[in-house]
Parts: C-alpha cells; structure tokens; sequence
C-alpha cells in the first residue's frame, strides 16, 4: 500500500520523508558547525530548504521505490578540536533527530486521536507515517554498514587495533545493505521493530493499525 506506482501515494511518501531527510541532514550539518567546521555553511546546508538537501535520484526513488536518499552533508573532522569525537557527535544528531521528531509528532498525534477518528483521515495517516519514517529512518541509519552513520558510531567505540580493519570492510558497506535490501528483505525488515515499538509508546496505540484505518477509510 505505502510503496508503488500509485501517484497518490508516492505524493503521500514524499511529503512525509521530506521533513524526515531535511532535519537528519541539517541536524550532521549544524552539529557539524557548532563543534567547529565550516564546511556544511560553505556548502549551504545550513538551512532546512528541500532544495538544498534533496538529491535527485533519491527523490525519485522516494517517489516510486521503497527507499529513498538526501544529499550527505560533507564534514571535514580536522576542523573539530577532536576529530574523532566531533564526527561521531555529528554523525549521531543525525538519527536523533529523527527519534526527537517522531516522539514531537507522535505526541501531537496521540492528542489528536482522542478527538478525532483516524478512519479516512488523512491528517492522521500523514502524521502516523511521519511517526514511522522518522523511527525508521533513524534505526535503518544506525546499521553499522557504510556510507549509514551507524558505521561511524560502531568506529569511534571500536578498540585502536580494530578500526583499520573495520574501515576496509566497509568499503563494500554500500554493496552488502545493496543485497540485504535485494536479497534478504525479511531479515532487513528487522529493523522495523525498533522503529515499531518506539512508535507505539508515542502514540499509545499500533501505528500500523492506525495508518491502515486513516488511508483505507
């Protein structure tokens, strides 16, 4: 229902994972700035235009795909006073925004289903997927596998004599999430979970039940 070809819904997509991508990009870029680097403001991420975020390919695969991508935000960690500790602060602001936006909106969200029914409405639907995405989006950017953020936070955490190794691994990050997605979409859709439950204590109810009722009428 939530992925295809259907105009609606692709419409219905990306007007919820725009707000989703533009804050986790600004949150790298900002955090980035505040620690020291001007590399995100020389570069004009600084702002939370779509435009200046959203990066063509990606939007398309929002439009008609089941992922979806925003520009990375480049940040130069020799210009933090620790480059090690400065790009594992900025990398991770970026998941947390996810998690801050789907708790604000999940909160908004659990309110306005104590005065309104969810069947049919829109308003509702959009705001549950906005809650979804925003969870999701931040466990799926958590998976240890480059170019994710989660791979920078699992290499700052790693002892010396690992990192290295660590580092050459990932250059097939890209190919192993590739074939994850392709190949093993059941054990990838274990991220799912995490995004799940945090999405139910927000709104004190089943997200999914809630989407179901708001878009199927």
């Amino acid at each position: 229902m939530l992925f295809g070809l259907d105009p609606f819904m692709a419409l219905f997509r990306l007007l919820a994972l725009i707000p989703a991508l533009v804050g986790h990009e600004f949150a790298h870029g900002y955090s980035a700035f505040r620690l020291g680097d001007p590399t995100p403001k020389l570069q004009g991420r600084l702002t939370l235009n779509p435009i200046a975020h959203l990066d063509i390919l990606g939007t398309l695969m929002i439009l008609f795909g089941p992922i979806g991508w925003a520009k990375p935000v480049q940040v130069n960690p020799y210009n933090f006073r620790d480059p090690a500790k400065g790009m594992v602060i900025s990398t991770a602001c970026g998941p947390l925004s996810n998690i801050a936006q789907g708790l604000v909106v999940g909160l908004a969200l659990r309110v306005a289903l104590v005065f309104a029914s969810p069947a049919g409405n829109l308003l509702i639907g959009y705001l549950a997927f906005l809650v979804l995405i925003n969870f999701v989006l931040a466990f799926f950017n958590l998976i240890p596998l480059g170019p994710l953020d989660g791979h920078h936070i699992l290499e700052y955490f790693l002892p010396y004599h690992m990192k290295q190794s660590y580092r050459n691994f990932n250059r097939y990050g890209m190919f192993i999430l590739l074939g994850l997605i392709v190949l093993a979409p059941r054990v990838f859709n274990l991220i799912l979970i995490p995004g799940l439950v945090l999405a139910r204590l927000a709104v004190g109810q089943n997200i999914l039940r809630v989407l179901a009722h708001a878009l199927g009428g």
